[in-house]
């Protein structure tokens, strides 16, 4: 069976450990789209880990974790990932990178980093992992796909030379910056070359013949469904589709075949950069939430920039939900909110004079203000607890209500930062 695993929100809900524990009745593990611009925090008996391309799997010997076509792929981040879990007593993992991924070029990295200064405060907030570049060029039919590194010599120089024409004139006439050397990109590409030689697969092939088989596999996907280009917050959005229904292409495989969704929310919300968010909380109440959140705060895992914090949002949760088709909720971070009396919940927009409860275009987005709704708090720890019902009844009386208000079943709810802080509510594995 394919089971999804995507976010709701803006990303940083709580992903990688849900796909660290399913990784346990998993085969298969396949990043699909986006690169190293966001992370996944993990916790578990080798230690805390922030995976940002490596899928959140790669701690289970049984399994196979692989880098698919959709990814933007940074090669010296991978292999440094790779090196560091390996250097905590991880054992090496069985990774496979798909031949159809395409390369993060190196200057990709510094056109992000120079647009960004151009635009100076009307920047969109870039990790400047060189995301948006990347994906232009993949559009722009002018990017490097990882088979390109295995050509000859000279097609492969051919194509240098052309592309960073264009790159070159950009670097002079509008940044002011150093040109590429095309002898120098050719000898990086040899290296990237010799890193990713013996993990090279048809990946599509691969997983064809795992799904005939009947393994288990399981898509991880990156950020959430307001960061995706075409549904989001846009233009304060990622450059690649944040949907389970991308894993289908980001993957190679049939889109008949993903046949769970499992959407991770957040109990509360958080945001790493801008755009709208009309939750959004700020001042001391924003950072005693942040400071107590997540593992260890509310930071980026890739930026270590503190996350914008907000209440839960009814409103952009259902939305998000709804467009990544879930099937279950995985509801994460409970535990973080034991500390208040009262717990607000946005249940509505206010626009122009009327409450919605539809997720609107991102001008009318930017005109909402909350509709709150307040719950009370349950003012206990209840980590270690393994059964729905030993729960408070506050804290149950919350995750009902935020169930009834997105119109999904929670069937996990995370209470607590280590792979066996879970409890199932109806999940079917």
């Amino acid at each position: 069976m394919v089971k999804a695993i995507v976010g709701a929100n803006w990303g940083d809900e709580g992903k990688g450990k849900i796909t660290d524990m399913l990784a346990q009745d998993s085969d298969v593990i396949i990043r699909f789209q986006g690169g190293a611009n966001a992370g996944h925090t993990i916790i578990n008996d080798y230690g805390k880990f922030a995976l940002h391309t490596l899928p959140s799997g790669i701690f289970y010997g049984h399994t196979t974790s692989i880098i698919g076509n959709g990814v933007a792929l940074n090669i010296p981040i991978l292999f440094n990932e790779l090196k560091e879990i390996t250097s905590k007593g991880v054992p090496a993992p069985k990774i496979l990178i798909s031949d159809r991924a395409q390369i993060v070029m190196p200057y990709h990295i510094l056109f992000d980093e120079y647009e960004e200064e151009r635009l100076a405060g009307k920047s969109f907030g870039s990790t400047k992992s060189g995301i948006a570049p990347f994906y232009s060029d993949k559009y722009a039919k002018v990017g490097f796909q990882v088979n390109e590194l295995f050509e000859e010599e000279a097609v492969l120089r051919e194509k240098i030379e052309r592309v960073i024409v264009q790159k070159n004139i950009l670097l002079e006439h509008l940044y002011h910056k150093p040109l590429i050397d095309a002898d120098e990109l050719y000898n990086t590409l040899m290296e990237y070359k010799e890193m990713v030689a013996p993990y090279v697969c048809n990946v599509s092939a691969y997983l064809d013949k795992a799904i005939k088989e009947g393994k288990n596999i399981l898509l991880e996907g990156q950020l959430g469904t307001l960061k995706d280009p075409d549904h989001g917050i846009y233009p304060m959005v990622t450059s690649s589709s944040t949907l389970a229904a991308y894993g289908a292409i980001g993957a190679g495989i049939p889109p008949y075949e993903i046949k769970k969704v499992v959407t991770v929310c957040k109990a509360y919300s958080s945001a790493v950069g801008a755009g709208a968010f009309v939750s959004e909380i700020f001042g001391d109440e924003a950072q005693e939430l942040r400071v107590r959140g997540g593992d260890g705060g509310e930071f980026g895992a890739t930026t270590g920039r503190p996350r914008r914090m907000g209440w839960f949002d009814c409103v952009a949760s259902k939305y998000g939900c709804r467009l990544q088709g879930t099937t279950d909720v995985a509801f994460t971070v409970v535990d973080v909110l034991g500390y208040l009396d009262e717990i607000p919940v946005c249940t509505g927009y206010e626009i122009d004079g009327k409450v919605t409860t539809e997720f609107p275009v991102t001008n009318q987005l930017e005109k909402a203000k909350p509709v709150l709704e307040v719950l009370p708090g349950w003012k206990c720890d209840i980590r270690g607890i393994k059964k729905y019902e030993d729960l408070p009844e506050n804290c149950r009386k919350y995750i009902e209500f935020v169930e009834e208000h997105i119109g999904y079943p929670i069937t996990m709810v995370s209470n607590g930062p280590g792979r066996d802080d879970i409890i199932y509510r109806g999940f079917e594995k």
